[in-house]
């Protein structure tokens, strides 16, 4: 399942001559034994949540996409009751899950279920990579993610297996939408 994943990854890094390298290493189970597994530091992970926000009027999510209100019905990130979002952020931050309601305008925004974030990521939770291969799954990400450190790290679609990539690179191939919602 989570193999595909590993390999989109890493065909889109190869194909955009980014700098990174795979690490193996055994599955851990929080952000801080993954860093350890991997030789990094935790504030390097970048974390990645499936969110779900509700409440959200088309309208100011068409506007948040640059679109005309009338192009709704067209695009499917504005036909589900439910917006999903990609969350990223630094390992050794939280998440403020209010800022992102804040930010697009809904009315709460919880965790996905297990059942949803492996629908939109084709990942076991834990393993979920920051990058987005779904149409219905926009990729939010904190600028901190890219103020501390030059490369980042992350699992790759699976457990025992992380990527080290550089910050700049990432940024420059995902051209994440930058919302700051991660806090101490």
């Amino acid at each position: 399942m989570s193999e595909q994943i590993f390999n989109k990854i890493n065909t889109l890094l190869s194909q955009n001559d980014a700098k990174f390298k795979v690490i193996d290493h055994e599955p851990a189970n929080t952000s801080e034994a993954v860093a350890k597994a991997r030789g990094t530091i935790m504030g390097q992970g970048a974390k990645a949540l499936v969110c779900v926000i509700k409440g959200i009027d088309p309208k100011n999510l068409a506007a948040s996409q640059n679109e005309k209100p009338d192009q709704t019905s067209s695009n499917s990130l504005l036909k589900s009751s439910k917006h999903y979002v990609l969350a990223v952020l630094p390992a050794d931050y939280k998440a403020n899950l209010e800022a992102i309601t804040h930010e697009f305008h809904g009315t709460k925004t919880s965790l996905a279920s297990p059942a949803e974030a492996s629908e939109l990521t084709d990942c076991v939770i834990g393993s979920v990579p920051p990058f987005s291969f779904h149409d219905r799954l926009e990729l939010i990400v904190d600028s901190k993610l890219f103020e501390r450190f030059e490369e980042i790290a992350f699992n790759a679609g699976l457990l025992d297996r992380s990527i080290v990539l550089n910050a700049k690179d990432y940024e420059r191939i995902v051209k994440p939408r930058l919302i700051n919602f991660a806090t101490a």
